[in-house]
């Protein structure tokens, strides 16, 4: 195999010290590979697993095919493919006025941080579509963060607390109604309209609450920052998950260091460069460590209560979540969640009580039930851990307090139980009928594995597993690997073609009719190099899989720089919703755009002479009124 370095990006670069076993080294151990895909010793697919006599013999036989479109090419235009007999519809990129009466947004990037605060935010995510029927509803979508040279008409040569405020007001959540008229989609004035940002007040939950020390920061609670992905839950309430929030502080003390707890979160001076911390000492480390606690949470909002706060939900962890899927598995809501860093974990929180008995009596499902890590076994079953205080490692005699430290140091406390390191566990789907859990590792270094994944592993993979008895509540898994991504140019283990050579894979989810949507998320620093090992996939992109057949096709490419990420459908399944994110940002393949220059890199999707790169959130509907992917 010829070895691929993967590029250098914060979530690449791992802070877990632990000595915790890698999916690597649990790899490296087993000589089961067939075909890319590595099969669990004990019969994840087998009748045993699959349940009835019926079941099986249904699963022998030829399934229909679920993938009708033709695959489109990998591409490193410009421009946005879709498949033959599809149509994609801009619809609300960053800047869009939340009302018709709003300030309109300036190609220029000279709107101000008040203006901005009533727009569509920047870089845009998860998302999620609370329908009215199938023609209308309220979009609600992330905000992961803001590019300086694409946010300001001058770049951040100099930082300002206006800029500061203005990218505050990029960041976070936009919610609007969008309905369908006269043959396309359109943004729609409503009273929900609304953007929470990184300064619209917040409160906390769980046991971390409100008044919890940790939290006592200099000011009031406000903000939800680097909003990747999301989760949707059976009350009707959105959640958005903060991811790299660990970027936004630094300090120019010269005698402030980092604490083992900052280190494992990778706090550090510089944070990621956004250099807020030089015009507003709300960020700055030294001057206000404490606010760093506030952040790493998933936040749950309310879309069709556009006066209520957020609330962030302390039971589900403090990390980097990158997303927050939720199901109902006897009556408890089970909720999935990565952390998205090289050699991090997957967690599942699972409600103690009926959600429904929880809403009557006035109390949220998210506050109670317990939250769990995965172990991956060599002999392809895994144990969930609980993290429970007084449980296991996780005692007084060890230096933990109660739960709520358990819970503001979740990694930490994973370490301590013994979970397994993954490379970027990001987002997670399960399937509408069988019950199995897909699991994006976008990339990583390598853990010391030398079969598979690869060391490094630049191309990533899918884990998927089947919880004992298919119930989501169970400690107990079987897993197996779905499809080891790549080039087989660079990597022979890799079964894919032409129509479905990929790396990165992120954003992932499922439609009811059970196909399998990936996203990609290529470094711009590696996207179509023959350096990297990416010079035959070209931009990021989104595919189709059939998990009955193993069938996977490209379904859409995005323009240059960007990734594709964010999914969502109407219940009928002919409309859906995509992100497109960053288009135009620095890569190495194209260029570095500058305040003189912004569009260096991509000028998607206005082409305008004078304007820039503007991420947006796409419809892509089927010509003939079908359902999208027949």
């Amino acid at each position: 195999m010829t070895r691929v370095n993967i590029d250098s990006d914060p979530d690449d670069i791992s802070s877990n010290p632990s000595p915790n076993e890698a999916l690597a080294d649990v790899l490296s151990r087993r000589s089961l590979l067939k075909g890319g895909t590595v099969v669990a010793a004990a019969g994840f697919l087998t009748t045993s697993m699959a349940g009835s006599p019926a079941q099986a013999a249904s699963a022998r036989s030829k399934p229909k095919a679920l993938l009708g479109f033709k695959a489109v090419p990998a591409s490193p235009a410009d421009a946005l493919t879709v498949p033959e007999g599809y149509s994609a519809q801009v619809l609300i990129p960053w800047g869009t006025p939340l009302s018709d009466s709003g300030p309109s947004w300036k190609k220029d990037a000279s709107n101000s941080a008040a203006e901005q605060a009533q727009q569509v935010g920047m870089h845009h995510d998860g998302m999620s579509f609370f329908p009215y029927g199938n023609t209308s509803g309220l979009l609600a979508v992330n905000h992961e963060y803001s590019d300086t040279t694409l946010l300001y008409t001058d770049g951040d040569a100099v930082m300002t607390k206006e800029k500061v405020d203005k990218a505050l007001a990029a960041h976070g959540v936009t919610i609007v109604r969008v309905r369908h008229k006269r043959g396309k989609w359109i943004r729609q004035d409503s009273r929900y309209n609304r953007r929470i940002t990184g300064s619209t007040p917040v409160t906390f939950s769980g046991p971390v609450g409100p008044t919890h020390p940790a939290l006592k920061a200099n000011g009031p609670a406000l903000g939800t920052l680097n909003n990747c992905s999301n989760g949707q839950t059976p009350w009707g309430t959105y959640l958005t998950c903060e991811e790299n929030w660990n970027g936004y502080l630094g300090t120019e003390s010269a005698t402030w260091t980092p604490n083992a707890e900052e280190k494992r979160y990778g706090i550090a001076k510089a944070g990621f460069g956004y250099k807020w911390h030089t015009a507003d000492p709300r960020f700055d480390i030294a001057v206000n460590p404490k606010e760093v606690n506030r952040f790493g949470w998933v936040v749950e909002i309310d879309p069709f209560r556009p006066g209520s706060t957020p609330v962030k939900r302390t039971a589900l962890g403090r990390t980097k979540h990158e997303g927050a899927t939720v199901v109902e598995s006897q009556g408890r809501v089970v909720v999935y969640m990565g952390d998205d860093q090289d050699s991090e974990y997957v967690y599942k929180f699972v409600g103690d009580a009926s959600w429904r008995k929880l809403i009557r009596r006035g109390q949220s499902p998210l506050d109670h039930g317990t939250l769990y890590v995965a172990k991956f076994n060599d002999d392809g079953t895994g144990t969930w851990l609980p993290l429970v205080f007084g449980k296991g490692p996780l005692t007084t005699a060890n230096g933990w307090t109660d739960q709520a430290d358990v819970l503001l140091r979740t990694r930490t406390a994973a370490d301590a139980v013994g979970a397994t390191k993954l490379d970027r566990p990001e987002w997670v789907a399960v399937h509408p009928d069988t019950n199995d859990v897909y699991l994006t590792l976008t990339n990583g270094k390598g853990n010391g594995g030398t079969v598979n994944p690869r060391t490094p592993n630049p191309y990533g993979h899918i884990v998927r597993w089947r919880e004992k008895h298919g119930d989501h509540t169970a400690t107990t898994f079987a897993w197996d690997v779905f499809v080891l991504s790549g080039d087989p140019a660079y990597d022979p283990k890799v079964k894919l073609g032409p129509d479905n050579i990929h790396g990165s894979p992120d954003g992932i989810g499922f439609d009811e009719s059970g196909r399998l949507w990936i996203q990609t998320d290529i470094s711009n620093s590696s996207q179509n190099l023959a350096s990297k090992g990416y010079d035959h996939i070209g931009n990021n992109q989104m595919l189709a899989a059939d998990p009955k057949t193993g069938e996977i096709r490209r379904f859409l490419v995005g323009p240059r720089g960007c990734e594709i990420t964010g999914l969502a459908f109407t219940p009928d399944q002919r409309t859906m919703f995509v992100n497109v994110q960053h288009p135009g940002e620095t890569t190495t393949a194209w260029g570095t755009p500058t305040p003189a220059n912004p569009r260096a890199v991509s000028n998607w999707p206005d082409f305008d002479p004078q304007g820039r790169a503007r991420s947006a959130t796409v419809v892509i509907t089927k010509n003939d009124g079908g359902k999208i992917g027949t």
